[in-house]
């Protein structure tokens, strides 16, 4: 576990000349005590990708240290909102207006509105959610006027086997275009290129918090 801390502070040592770029540790599949060294030495941003499973190890340890911030970094169903409102201070995966429906109505009731980014399927994939790029300005700007949405930035995650600079430069001209400071891309394997397209928020698991079981490296890492 010492590891931990040594991990994050080479990871932050390398990036530490974009001045812009914040570490979501992503600390899905780990339990509390292996991420507790981590929260020790002052880190704040952590992502998890289910709600259930964030629920039973975050909400009695941000009660204790109520700096964190967390980071909801899987799809959100429209069923588990209610659960992840006010756990979740960010959502990186609005996919669908009816999630961006279910968000609004939820944050109306908690008197809690989450930063959020926008999830773009830049790839096409089929697998994968995300607003197509094309509908992307209808989309942002029908969260902003009707449903009252804190979006921040935008969100993607290439595709795993194709370059994916292509990508996170589409991505930055994107967020120009819509003039939102937040980028959310990036992971263990090629954040230094998410940052050099000005990425803000990268995503990074396995190399802080070391290798996990073979269903959990399926997910984001």
């Amino acid at each position: 576990m010492e590891n931990v801390v040594k991990n994050f502070d080479l990871v932050k040592e390398e990036i530490s000349n974009f001045k812009n770029a914040n570490i979501v540790a992503v600390s899905k599949t780990f339990p509390i005590s292996h991420i507790l060294p981590l929260i020790n030495h002052g880190h704040q941003h952590f992502g998890e990708n289910k709600v259930q499973e964030a629920q039973e190890k975050w909400t009695s340890i941000k009660i204790d240290f109520p700096q964190l911030k967390l980071h909801l970094i899987g799809k959100l169903q429209t069923n588990k909102v209610k659960f992840a409102l006010p756990l979740f201070d960010y959502i990186h995966s609005l996919d669908s207006i009816k999630l961006a429906e279910k968000i609004s109505l939820e944050q109306e009731k908690k008197n809690f509105k989450p930063k959020i980014f926008i999830q773009i399927n830049l790839g096409k994939e089929n697998q994968k959610s995300g607003i197509d790029e094309n509908d992307l300005e209808n989309f942002y700007q029908k969260c902003v006027t009707e449903y009252k949405l804190n979006i921040i930035g935008i969100m993607c995650l290439p595709p795993f086997d194709e370059d994916p600079i292509p990508f996170f430069k589409k991505m930055q001209n994107l967020s120009e275009s819509l003039n939102l400071k937040e980028i959310s891309m990036g992971m263990s394997n090629d954040y230094m290129d998410a940052l050099r397209f000005k990425a803000t928020y990268i995503r990074v698991g396995s190399k802080i918090f070391g290798s996990r079981t073979p269903s959990a490296q399926n997910q984001i890492t």
